[in-house]
């Protein structure tokens, strides 16, 4: 009985889960019927759309087309008016040349036949001469051949006394006249160009506001006055001159350096060792631009372009050189007007004249090479900063020591020598006087240690800074003995000279 009724449940689930799978399968099918159905409907959409869309691209690519055709053919029209206007044109210009061909044909054979008798004459005419030149012939007993010789044998004799006698008159001429013309020129130049007398001093005057400045200027025990003679190489001479200052040194640019120096500490109103040597080495800064415009400016007002950097600063640094007193940039602004008036007068470029004149003393402001003559030096810097060679020639033969190539060589040289030899232009003894000071320095600047030297007091005294680090104090003592030996010996001077080696040693530490 338990057996039958386990068959019966066990028959009763195996019906059920056959019941639930066929009304699974019949749920089924009508989901998947109605999603196939909804796929259709929107593939059919889609398809609608793309079919919309393609009629429109279609419309759209056919307008396009259309008008590209419809513009193609108006081109094709307007080239076909073209070709038909330009082949009436043609069609008239042939019809032209042919007429032309037509009258040329008629005037060849006029020509032809002009050509004809003119052959006619000429052989009747060279019967004649043949027997004309037959008659003169038996008459003189010689041949025409020999005749000619003869003529012109006696032509070239004569033509060539005519010659050397016209060559002679104009030689002769030649010279007188331009002996005249030379004069005139240099005459001319010469009262065309004014310029200042040059004179140049040894001493700058410093003026101050009263003697309590003095006070701050020297320093305690004289220290400040001491920095600043060191720092600047000029001797300041504080005397009993009211008011004022003296500050003496050979070299320009020291002056100048030590002027601007004092005039911005005594406004400033600290005045010490350490603010003199800021001071000093701001003020050279300063120098340095102000002698770069300064060759800028001068460039600029005589019409010079083109000049490199370097030229230009050489040209500045004149400002502050001067040549057997003469101020050495005014001498050679006058030298580039001389030689550009004279270049004008000869029908020359004055331009290149005066670029010739302004820079053919610039060997004399350069620091390098000193064993080379200063026109040559100058030849030198000009070829390397790519001037032109005629400039470069005119500046290294302005004393006669390089050959002159150029036809402004010669101009530089007069020019030079007009400047130098004017009245008041130059004075001898300031010249020696520098070049005395400046050997002495240069001499005690050849021992090794030496960083440093300064003649003061008008070459009496001979100032050398050594560095600590090399010199010792024993080798200073033998070192101001050795010099003071050898200026003794190789050096003329007059009175006394006396040098004084100085070695210091500094220790700097800075709190923050």
């Amino acid at each position: 009985m338990f057996l039958y009724y386990l068959l019966c449940a066990f028959g009763g689930a195996i019906i059920g889960v056959a019941v639930y799978i066929l009304v699974y399968k019949l749920i089924s099918k009508g989901q998947a019927d109605a999603l196939i159905e909804k796929a259709k409907l929107e593939a059919e959409n889609i398809r609608q759309q793309k079919e919309l869309q393609a009629k429109e691209k279609y419309l759209q690519l056919k307008s396009e087309h259309d008008n590209y055709v419809n513009t193609r053919n108006h081109e094709l029209k307007d080239r076909e008016n073209n070709i038909k206007s330009r082949e009436g044109q043609l069609n008239a210009q042939s019809q032209e040349l042919q007429k032309k061909s037509r009258d040329l044909d008629s005037q060849k054979g006029q020509l032809n036949a002009q050509k004809a008798r003119l052959e006619d004459k000429i052989s009747e005419y060279d019967k004649l001469t043949a027997q004309v030149n037959s008659e003169l012939e038996n008459l003189a007993g010689m041949t025409a051949e020999q005749a000619k010789k003869m003529l012109v044998e006696n032509m070239k004799a004569e033509a060539r006394s005519e010659a050397q006698a016209y060559i002679n008159d104009t030689m002769d001429e030649a010279r007188l006249n331009a002996s005249k013309e030379a004069k005139r020129i240099i005459i001319n130049t010469i009262q065309r160009t004014a310029t200042e007398t040059a004179i140049e001093n040894a001493v700058t005057t410093f003026p101050i506001d009263n003697d309590e400045v003095k006070g701050r200027i020297i320093g305690r025990e004289g220290r400040n006055i001491r920095a600043l003679e060191a720092a600047t190489g000029v001797e300041i001479v504080v005397d009993d001159t009211p008011d004022a200052i003296l500050l003496s040194a050979f070299d320009p640019v020291r002056r100048e350096i030590a002027r601007l120096s004092l005039h911005q500490l005594v406004i400033d109103g600290r005045i010490h060792p350490a603010r003199i040597e800021e001071v000093v080495s701001k003020v050279s800064k300063q120098l340095d631009d102000e002698i770069l415009e300064t060759g800028k400016r001068t460039c600029i007002d005589l019409g010079i372009h083109g000049l490199n950097i370097e030229l230009v600063k050489l040209i500045g640094r004149m400002k502050y050189r001067s040549s057997y007193g003469q101020n050495l940039l005014q001498h050679s602004r006058e030298v580039a007007n001389i030689c550009a008036t004279m270049a004008s007068e000869l029908n020359l470029n004055p331009k290149i004249a005066r670029r010739a004149g302004l820079l053919h003393d610039i060997g004399k402001v350069s620091e390098n090479e000193p064993e080379y003559p200063h026109a040559i030096l100058g030849a030198k810097l000009a070829e390397q900063y790519k001037e032109r060679p005629e400039v470069c020639n005119a500046i290294g033969a302005h004393h006669e020591e390089m050959e002159m190539t150029s036809i402004y060589s010669p101009l530089v040289l007069v020019a030079d020598a007009i400047s130098g030899a004017r009245p008041g232009a130059r004075r001898e003894v300031i010249e020696s006087y520098i070049k005395r000071l400046k050997g002495m320095e240069d001499l005690a600047a050849s021992y090794p240690g030496v960083t440093k030297s300064y003649a003061i007091q008008a070459g009496r005294e001979l100032r050398v800074i050594v560095g600590a680090e090399e010199v010792s104090d024993s080798q200073a003592a033998r070192l101001s003995t050795d010099i003071a030996q050898r200026i003794q010996d190789e050096m003329t001077y007059p009175g006394q000279v006396k040098i004084t080696v100085i070695r210091e040693t500094r220790s700097v530490a800075i709190a923050k």
